[in-house]
């Protein structure tokens, strides 16, 4: 069958059986790149339901054999959760049963479904002697609507930094995306802002406290916008612009900067923020994305994603033709599905469809996987922006949030 002979959802046959093998390959021994195939897969399945049907069979192999540390789990998991919550909440009542509860994205997860069988395991881990799991747990039941948030505040002060790192990355991350929590979680996620140094860990609570209603945080992003190092006042003005999604401070931020402002670790020196900036059409970016998209070429991600904001948006046409120098580009195998993606969204529609087709036979599976969302969304089954934030983090870095 060729590959545009599709299943109606999405994803062609070839694609479908090679990322069943590949996910069969990776059950059997852990590839070395196994987040980004996880992201893959998570990307995948929102397309196909086949697929989504072995991720549910992959998350209930990885519960029976303990392993749901691996970040196969974390896609596989979230992934169900999203798309068929009763069967995840068969899987999650299992995992809730091991002595870790399942850890801290099984914990995660129960927040995002409705399913009331967890509801006793969850209150039970949240009794629980250890504080991490606990928290996590109270946060799913009060994201359920099951209590009021008073035990959880008395929790947050025993967190550990090593376990406030991880809260925030498995657990509070993930419900950036998810509808706000009760105003019930201010109290702790306070206690977790006033322990954390790192600015953009520090933004995650921060936004979740406001998107429930707590007006702290904005505030005090405010007050540290006005004292202290000049530095230090730039950094916080862009916080408070993040969390009241006013007009942005007339501040041109530097790839430090930025990189400070991102939940990952400064060290990763991701641009989070900076795409945040340019999708909100902030002009001060401009000079650093030019940056990021000068030289002979687009040869990353970040180059690439650079050269989509300044095509769309700054007249950029050159850019356009760079893109697509990308996608026809077999040296650049790793980047062409990114740049097809990219090249869709600042084209007219149906525009870049012919140049899909090779993009199928890819040997990366990152490639193959933009070029399945791509064609999804020119049949109008993916709404929306194509090359997300959420997309990028699980297909190109491999990042299990």
């Amino acid at each position: 069958m060729s590959h545009t002979a599709w299943l109606g959802e999405g994803v062609g046959l070839d694609v479908v059986t090679r990322a069943e093998r590949e996910l069969a390959a990776a059950l059997r021994r852990r590839p070395t790149a196994e987040g980004s195939l996880a992201g893959c897969l998570r990307e995948l399945a929102s397309v196909s339901p086949r697929l989504l049907l072995a991720l549910a069979g992959a998350a209930e192999a990885m519960v029976r054999r303990d392993t749901m540390g691996r970040p196969l789990y974390v896609g596989a998991i979230r992934a169900v959760a999203t798309q068929d919550p009763e069967r995840a909440g068969t899987i999650l009542e299992r995992a809730l049963a091991r002595e870790d509860a399942g850890g801290l994205t099984t914990l995660s997860a129960c927040g995002a479904i409705p399913v009331p069988h967890l509801r006793v395991a969850l209150a039970r881990v949240a009794a629980g002697r250890h504080p991490q799991l606990a928290f996590a747990a109270e946060v799913a039941r009060i994201a359920r609507g099951e209590t009021d948030g008073a035990h959880i505040a008395t929790v947050a002060p025993k967190i550990k930094e090593s376990h406030r790192l991880a809260l925030c990355t498995e657990v509070f991350v993930p419900l950036r995306a998810r509808p706000a929590l009760p105003v019930s979680i201010a109290a702790a996620l306070r206690v977790l802002r006033d322990a954390e140094r790192h600015l953009g860990r520090w933004l995650v609570f921060a936004e979740v406290a406001t998107r429930a209603g707590d007006p702290v945080p904005l505030a005090e992003a405010r007050e540290r916008s006005t004292t202290g190092p000049e530095s230090s006042r730039v950094a916080w003005s862009l916080l408070a612009w993040a969390l009241a999604e006013g007009p942005p401070p007339e501040v041109r931020p530097s790839a430090e900067l930025v990189a400070r402002l991102s939940d990952r670790p400064s060290t990763d020196r991701d641009p989070t923020f900076l795409f945040r900036l340019a999708g909100a059409r902030v002009p001060t970016v401009r000079v650093l994305l030019e940056h990021l998209a000068r030289g002979p070429g687009l040869r990353d991600a970040v180059s690439v994603r650079a050269a989509l904001y300044l095509a769309r948006d700054h007249a950029r046409d050159d850019l356009r033709r760079a893109l697509l120098t990308v996608v026809e580009s077999r040296e650049l195998e790793a980047l062409r599905g990114l740049a097809a993606a990219a090249l869709q969204e600042v084209s007219e529609p149906g525009q870049g469809d012919p140049l899909l087709e090779p993009l199928f036979r890819s040997r990366k599976l990152p490639t193959v996987t933009w070029a399945v969302l791509a064609r999804a969304r020119a049949r109008g089954w993916l709404p929306g922006d194509l090359v997300t934030e959420g997309r990028v983090r699980h297909i190109e870095h491999g990042w299990a949030e």
